[in-house]
């Protein structure tokens, strides 16, 4: 049942109006694509990619929100005015050194068509609706999409949609994409030893050790890892350690990351990891200090809306796996995201050569490439589709907001 009297397009007229809109601005989406790519930068300093949406947005019309929700390098973009909120996220970041080689370049066009083809649809056919696009910056370093959570930016957000490029086995199997992926919940800790200097020739018996506090927990949590679920992961690395041999040292700061399936899971091996921390300043003498920063839960999967965005791939062409259930031992913040609202978080292929991986940099070079542009503007169309369903169709918006009730764990 839709929500609106006004008649409702079909499939072909709806692809129509979808491919007629993006055609207009193709040149116009390849360009911003290659510019982003070219010009990575890291997380909350994407400066020439904010710039750069914001101003292709302005000219076809719409009005942009700049440095949103108080983060410098977020962006809002609406159109519409009441019914029911789709948001697509924008991610731009890239990572140090390899520039865009987890393709977060085609992430944006692909949500930066989506909202193009999905406004217009919108307008066109007469139906109460609105779209968000919504430019989440950090997503490698930094949590962006936590921190615009808890700005306000998703608040009122109907239903949430994404998708990630990959190469065509991401999952191990060949495919033009997966439209559910599981990934794991992660945490970050820093964890500062403070200990005492002494001379290490003259009198060590007076020093405090807190490299032996570092070193001691690196091994306890290494020999840990024997002992933990083949889906988990705990790394870390040494920040601030001593610069010369003959000085007990007083202070060290590492830094680790700990992934787990699930927030559950998540918890129950921070604390073992905080044994294994606390335990060695214990028996080194030094006090200690542990911040808990950088939460990224798992992704709430939901059934419809993978099912869905699998049906209107296949109308392009695309043949995806509908959800695959290994967890992929990744993380990302839009998987808090998926705790706020029904969300969609799905992956398309690009071409790449074997044994290529997105943090590897031979993605990179992929990422840039023609082709890959072309899958992520077909991606972008079938968002569009899944957020017309999710926008038109009450009994399809009250399934999945129903399946999504059934799985995020009561707050």
């Amino acid at each position: 049942m839709a929500i609106d009297s006004a008649p409702q397009p079909s499939d072909k007229e709806s692809r129509a109006v979808i491919d007629k809109t993006l055609d207009k601005v193709k040149d116009q989406l390849r360009e911003l694509n290659q510019y982003i790519w070219s010009n990575p930068e890291l997380a909350y300093e994407e400066h020439k990619a904010h710039d750069a949406i914001c101003h292709f947005l302005g000219a076809q019309g719409f009005t942009v929100t700049r440095h949103a929700y108080g983060v410098d390098t977020s962006f809002e973009c609406l159109s519409g005015s009441e019914g029911r909120l789709i948001n697509f996220n924008a991610e731009y970041d890239a990572l140090p050194d390899i520039g865009h080689a987890c393709g977060h370049n085609l992430i944006a066009t692909s949500s930066i068509a989506a909202f193009l083809a999905l406004s217009q649809l919108q307008k066109e056919f007469g139906l109460k609706g609105r779209v968000q696009l919504l430019g989440t910056p950090a997503e490698e370093n930094g949590g962006g999409k936590a921190k615009l959570i808890e700005a306000g930016a998703y608040k009122g957000v109907d239903i949430s949609l994404m998708s990630h490029g990959g190469p065509r086995n991401i999952v191990g199997i060949p495919s033009d994409g997966v439209a559910g992926v599981l990934m794991n919940a992660r945490k970050e800790l820093f964890v500062e030893y403070f200990g005492k200097n002494a001379h290490a020739g003259g009198n060590p018996w007076e020093g405090v050790n807190a490299l032996d506090a570092l070193v001691q927990a690196y091994n306890g949590i290494s020999t840990l890892r024997q002992q933990i679920k083949p889906d988990e992961r705990i790394h870390g690395a040494f920040l601030d350690v001593p610069k010369v041999a003959n000085v007990i040292p007083a202070y060290t700061k590492s830094f680790w990351q700990i992934r787990s399936p699930s927030l559950e899971g998540l918890n129950k091996l921070i604390t073992r990891v905080r044994s294994c921390v606390e335990g060695a300043a214990l028996s080194t003498g030094c006090t200690v200090e542990i911040k808990e920063e950088g939460l990224y839960t798992d992704i709430v999967l939901n059934e419809m809306l993978c099912e869905r965005f699998t049906g209107h791939m296949k109308g392009y062409g695309k043949e995806l796996i509908q959800i695959h259930d290994k967890v992929l031992t990744g993380s990302s913040d839009v998987g808090n995201v998926s705790y706020v609202a029904p969300t969609l978080h799905s992956m398309f292929a690009i071409p790449t050569p074997d044994g290529c991986f997105p943090h590897h940099p031979s993605f990179t070079a992929c990422a840039g490439t023609d082709e890959a542009h072309e899958e992520a503007i077909f991606t972008g169309k079938g968002l569009a589709l899944l957020g017309w369903d999710m926008m038109s169709d009450d009994t399809l918006f009250k399934e999945v907001k129903s399946q999504w009730e059934g799985k995020v764990p009561a707050s």
